[in-house]
């Protein structure tokens, strides 16, 4: 089969699979069977947490730069974009609505505001990532967790966003939407996850990933083979920071809520534990990481009786525990793919080696000429 037949064929089960998974998290439910909200609501949490850790990875994972500041490109994506909704889209949507129905008209103007919120988060990750990548090490991570802080502050003390009670929609004397519309649903979610994963994946295996890999291994020997570490190091941030945004603006649009209380200094210390837990340098250990601590908190939230009271001192210690059994990660620097499904195969005979030199079959001349024994004379 073709490769591009392959990509459709993958692409339609995904799409198919999205869209049943959505309908079995709502209301009705798919054939007679649904999931209760809560359940549903950790499983969009999980995929935000997904883009967010994959997006952490390529510039702490792949590049080795020490980054904190993830929750600050996560909530200028989130205001950004929800502002947009909020004040600035409802008119657009009524005209698109007028046109092309209801459902396109949302996914349309959900879709713009989410590409505003990568792009304003994306020009955040810019304007930190040059005068701030020159560093390493803890300052750098010093830098990005002031970044954080100040994003943090400056949102609180906006009054058209909400100010420190929050942003749910519009805020008089202005005009725009009452609440923010629930856009975000598994579909959305899920989807931009798979891209995350498929975009850091194909950037990762290309010759910038072999140079973000080179500046984490040996900085200074990839400068000196000629790698302009500065210019490959601002890339990672950029593209980490704009699907932080778009994590933020899913977020936004889920919640129908935002407050500066979710963007804190312990949000990016969450991402940055899902990535070591699973792995930095594993695109699968990220995903596993960010499952792991969305879900595991929540989880021992049943536990029965006096265990209950002490769920974050058990949540702390699987954590330590798991640290001293794998320090590397779950996952190591490796990937969990098909190919680990696959039965080993036997070595073709051709290419055992044989003989003193170690030569494999295939490679053996057959010319008869060669490796034919001398006649000695005897006489």
């Amino acid at each position: 089969m073709p490769t591009f037949i392959k990509r459709i064929l993958g692409l339609v089960i995904v799409v198919f699979l999205l869209v049943a998974v959505n309908a079995w998290m709502g209301r009705e439910g798919l054939f007679g069977f649904g999931l209760p909200y809560y359940y549903a609501e950790i499983l969009n949490l999980t995929g935000i947490s997904i883009i967010l850790a994959v997006s952490l990875n390529l510039i702490t994972g792949f590049t080795g730069q020490f980054s904190i500041g993830h929750a600050g490109f996560m909530a200028v994506g989130a205001y950004a974009s929800v502002f947009m909704t909020v004040y600035y889209s409802d008119s657009a949507e009524q005209w698109l609505t007028s046109l092309l129905g209801a459902t396109l008209a949302q996914s349309l103007v959900f879709l713009g505001v989410i590409i505003v919120g990568a792009l304003v988060a994306a020009l955040a990750g810019l304007v930190v990532g040059i005068p701030s990548l020159r560093l390493r090490g803890d300052y750098l991570a010093i830098v990005t967790l002031g970044f954080a802080e100040i994003i943090r502050i400056v949102i609180l003390n906006i009054d058209r966003v909400g100010g420190a009670t929050g942003f749910r929609g519009r805020v008089p004397p202005w005009d725009g939407r009452l609440i923010i519309p629930a856009y975000a649903n598994f579909i959305w979610i899920g989807g931009f996850a798979i891209i995350t994963i498929v975009v850091v994946y194909n950037i990762v295996n290309s010759d910038v990933g072999r140079a973000l890999i080179s500046i984490r291994e040996d900085e200074l020997a990839s400068e000196a083979m000629g790698v302009n570490t500065t210019r490959y190091k601002v890339i990672a941030f950029v593209i980490s920071s704009s699907f932080a945004g778009i994590a933020g603006a899913l977020f936004g649009h889920f919640r129908q809520f935002l407050h500066t209380n979710d963007f804190q200094f312990i949000r990016s210390i969450e991402i940055i534990i899902m990535i070591v837990l699973g792995g930095m340098g594993s695109i699968t250990g990220a995903v596993l990481g960010a499952i792991v601590i969305t879900i595991l908190p929540e989880l021992l939230r049943k536990l029965p009786g006096d265990l209950y009271g002490y769920r974050l001192v058990i949540y702390s210690a699987l954590l330590i525990l798991i640290m001293l059994t794998r320090p590397q990660g779950v996952m190591g620097a490796k990937e969990f793919g098909i190919s680990w499904l696959k039965r080993a195969q036997r070595r073709p005979e051709g290419d055992k080696p044989i003989g003193e030199k170690g030569v494999p079959i295939a490679q053996q001349s057959t010319s008869p000429n060669l490796d034919q024994p001398k006649e000695i004379e005897h006489r």
